[in-house]
């Protein structure tokens, strides 16, 4: 058989191997896809819901959500097959999660191949309206002068509330005290009650209680000024580098195809880029990002190495 014959007939095989492979082509997917994560209700639930609603039509599939708790959501993603049909969607805390356990579960750059970081939620520095401070640099001069004194609520250890105020502690060299509650929501009702001083939160957490008067907005932890915080400095105007966030992503397992990856990529990108997605989520307090799989896994790089050292400085490690 002649030379051009032989390389006609490889081709023609390879074509066909690549089509069977699900990650080839219109194979994928071809059944329903899970979105596995943390429980009903929260940001990560909402977030999933709002994707697998938005994406189901155009991948011709279901898209089913299944809630779990935070400490299972990454062991089952992680331990699935690398097929495209169970992914997690969750945010800052997962990646950092293993940082906090005596014993991990899973590890976060190992076990999963990131997809893309759709949104981020820059935290707030929130105080009590009774409390005497109009500004970081404000708070900061009241921290000093009374240290210890000052309380700030956080939720469960390892949290975004938790670390932002820990991180806040060590960049500008303050002395204030945890006090830590069940979630979120009690920390935030804590402090409006006058239970804590302040509190380190997620812009669209606390919007009505700002606008009621019960509570003071002093500055955004975000990079640069966001339009989710109309008006607001950012703390790194007086605390120079100063960044907090809630970012969320989506994930598949380890060694999932490219293909396979770069087909959600293109279809969660085209979706949360639309003008009425973004508006959607924009009042909620939350802001579209948007990235490649390779930008999404350096921003878990960073995260990684920059809270890493914040949760090494705290010395506590779950069981």
């Amino acid at each position: 058989m002649a030379p051009s014959r032989h390389v006609a007939f490889a081709f023609i095989g390879a074509l066909l191997a690549h089509a069977a492979d699900p990650a080839f082509g219109q194979a994928y997917p071809s059944k329903p896809i899970r979105i596995v994560t943390s429980s009903a209700g929260g940001g990560t639930d909402f977030l999933s819901r709002v994707l697998a609603n938005g994406i189901s039509a155009s991948l011709g599939q279901q898209i089913i959500v299944d809630n779990r708790s935070p400490a299972l959501t990454g062991i089952t993603v992680a331990q699935a097959p690398p097929d495209g049909y169970t992914l997690s969607l969750n945010g800052t805390s997962f990646w950092l999660t293993p940082l906090l356990q005596a014993k991990p579960t899973y590890n976060a750059v190992t076990d999963f191949a990131p997809i893309t970081l759709m949104t981020t939620s820059p935290s707030l520095i929130l105080v009590h309206a009774s409390l005497p401070t109009r500004s970081v640099k404000e708070l900061i001069a009241l921290a000093r002068a009374r240290p210890g004194e000052l309380n700030y609520g956080s939720s469960t250890l390892g949290a975004p509330t938790h670390l932002a105020g820990e991180l806040f502690k060590s960049m500008a060299n303050v002395n204030i005290a945890r006090v830590s509650y069940k979630g979120n929501g009690p920390a935030l009702l804590a402090l409006i009650a006058g239970e804590v001083q302040l509190m380190f939160a997620a812009a669209g957490s606390a919007t009505a209680h700002i606008d009621s008067g019960r509570l003071r907005a002093l500055a955004v932890a975000s990079a640069k000024p966001t339009a989710l915080a109309p008006g607001l400095p950012t703390v790194a105007e007086v605390v120079p580098g100063y960044v907090a966030a809630s970012t969320y992503g989506l994930l598949a397992p380890a060694k999932t195809p490219a293909a396979i990856i770069q087909r959600l990529n293109q279809e969660v990108l085209r979706f949360i880029q639309t003008p009425s997605v973004k508006e959607q989520l924009f009042k909620t307090g939350i802001e579209v990002v948007g990235s490649t799989p390779e930008q999404f896994a350096a921003t878990i790089e960073t995260d990684l190495r920059v809270w890493g050292k914040v949760i090494k400085s705290i010395g506590v490690k779950t069981d």
